[in-house]
Parts: C-alpha cells; sequence; structure tokens
C-alpha cells in the first residue's frame, strides 16, 4: 500500500467495495386480503341465491332481439336524442340568460332553474299528462287549434316532461362552464373589436367545452334510464315494452333482466363514446393525451413476459 506524506492512502490503492443491494421487503396489506374474500363471498351468495330461485332464465335469450324490444331500444334511443337536444338548447339559453346583467332576464332563469330542478321528473311528467282535465283545448289563435287531450300525445308529453327539466341541469353546467373562462379573454377580445355574440361562439366557448363536456355525458347517460319513467304516461320504450312482454309470457321478473341488460349495454357505449369525447377537447390543456382503452389493452399485453429491470 503506498501513502502520501500525511500518510493517507495513495491513489493507486484499491477502490472499496460496492454496497450490497438493499432488499426491500413489500409491506403486507392483510387487511386487503380480508376484504377481497369478503367481497368475493358476498358476490358468489348473490350469485348462488339467484342461481336457486325460480327464474327461467331462457326466457332472457328468446326474447333478447324480439321485435317489440328493438323497437323499445330505438324509442329509448330516440326519446334521449331529442330530450337531450331540448335541455341542450335550453340549457344554452337559460344559462346566458342567467348571466345577463337585465335583471329581469335573469331573474326568469333562476326561477325556472329553481322550479325545474325541485320537482320531481315524473311529477312533472304526470302534470302534462294531464293537463286535459284543466283546458279542453289549446287555441294558438289562426295558428293551431285542438282539443288538449289530441294535442298532448305521449310522445309530447315525454319530450316536455324531460326534455324542460334536463334545460334546467344543463343551464347550471353551461353556466359553470362559461364562468370558468378567464375574464380577461373576454376583455381582450372586446379590445380586438369582437361583438360580444362573436366573443362568446369564438372564444369563450370552445374554452368551455373542456368543463361542459364531461358532465353534459353523464347527462346523457343519466338521460337515457330516466326514459324509463315515461312508462308512466303510456309512451312505449323499452321498460314498457319488457313489461307487456313479462305480463303475457308469464316471466315478469325475466323481462326486467332483459331490460337492465339492454339498458347496460347502450350505457356502455355512451361511456365510450363520452370518453372519446371528453379525450378530444383534452388537447392543449394536458402535456399528454390519456390512454384509450386499445393503447391500455396493447400496453398490457406486451407487459406480459418482459424481463423485470430490462426491455422485452
Amino acid at each position: 500500500m503506498t501513502t502520501d506524506i500525511d500518510g493517507a492512502p495513495g491513489p493507486q490503492d484499491t477502490p472499496p467495495a460496492p454496497p450490497k443491494p438493499i432488499k426491500a421487503i413489500p409491506v403486507r396489506h392483510y387487511g386487503r386480503y380480508v376484504s377481497a374474500v369478503i367481497a368475493i363471498g358476498i358476490l358468489v351468495s348473490i350469485v348462488y341465491a339467484f342461481g336457486q330461485g325460480k327464474i327461467n332464465w331462457h326466457a332472457v335469450p328468446d326474447y333478447f332481439f324480439d321485435h317489440r324490444i328493438m323497437t323499445g331500444v330505438y324509442k329509448t334511443l330516440l326519446l334521449t336524442v331529442l330530450s337531450m337536444v331540448i335541455g341542450i338548447v335550453g340549457g344554452i339559453g337559460l344559462a346566458v340568460m342567467r348571466l345577463s346583467k337585465n335583471p329581469v332576464t335573469s331573474s326568469i332563469a333562476w326561477f325556472y332553474i329553481w322550479f325545474f330542478r325541485g320537482t320531481p321528473v315524473l311529477v312533472q311528467l304526470f302534470l302534462w299528462f294531464n293537463l286535459g282535465l284543466v283546458f279542453e283545448y289549446i287555441n294558438l289563435g289562426p295558428i293551431y287549434k285542438n282539443y288538449w287531450s289530441d294535442f298532448m300525445t305521449p310522445l309530447l308529453t315525454a319530450l316536455l316532461g324531460l326534455g324542460l327539466n334536463e334545460a334546467a341541469y344543463m343551464a347550471e353546467i353551461c353556466r359553470a362552464g362559461l364562468l370558468a373562462v378567464d375574464e380577461g379573454q373576454t376583455e381582450a377580445s372586446h379590445a380586438l373589436g369582437m361583438s360580444h355574440a362573436k366573443t362568446l361562439r369564438r372564444i369563450v366557448i370552445p374554452q368551455a367545452m373542456r368543463v361542459i363536456v364531461p358532465p353534459t355525458g353523464n347527462e346523457v347517460i343519466n338521460m337515457l334510464k330516466t326514459t324509463s319513467l315515461v312508462a308512466a304516461v303510456q309512451y312505449p320504450e323499452l321498460f314498457r315494452y319488457a313489461q307487456d312482454i313479462g305480463q303475457n309470457s308469464g316471466a315478469p321478473v325475466e323481462m326486467y333482466f332483459l331490460a337492465a341488460a339492454w339498458y347496460l349495454i347502450m350505457t356502455s357505449v355512451l361511456s365510450v363514446g363520452q370518453y372519446y369525447v371528453e379525450r378530444y377537447y383534452a388537447r392543449g390543456s394536458s402535456r399528454a393525451l390519456p390512454a384509450t382503452p386499445y393503447q391500455k389493452i396493447k400496453a398490457n399485453m406486451l407487459s406480459i413476459g418482459r424481463p423485470k429491470g430490462g426491455a422485452a
């Protein structure tokens, strides 16, 4: 061993041995194991109970693509789309009225939202359906005149009950989205000579969509399920057709399971569409877009068999 004048080790000394790698022992979460066992036990018990029940499961596939069920699916989707169009258009108008500096229009919008958000949808449907007991005719002068019972059809009752109620909720969603845009954007556009309407259309609304789209997607899915209430006002949609088939075939519970299966299919498709719409409007607001379901599956498949600590 060579040393320098002060007795310290010289540069030719052998380097010290590298430290031993740390062996990390993961913490055991016994509570997770216990909760998983309990959850699996409950699930198995529920499946066993339904398996032992007097349910004719063969009736579900027999009627799954029945023409009446498919007609109900079509009418449910149609009613969802039309009601959401009424709700979105009305909600945008109410949101603009609510944000207006005019106290009259702002108060009217506030009262509309207060009333329709404060009363159940089923009550509103029955009110529209039974207004013929109060008004014998609907008289719009030279434009239209008819008996109220002929005018207020089940379809119109369903559209008014669902669409006008949805407009109250969409108004609050749109108002929140508009308020989320920084006021400096509006001031800058006005400084450039843009009108208020053009500022809303070209500057504010495109930025507000990132806030408006996610809850709107939830409202569409909720509207799809809420359409089942219109069976109470004699409009034939999926739930009403399932009820009729169940009463005639002697398998009412089985038809409820069938209707639930179709609702699950439709809401699942809408959920996937909502994901991609949200991903589209997330451009420019985040550095990296979230992975699509296909990209996640592909990444998981490629990770199978990859050696730990190295590339595949």
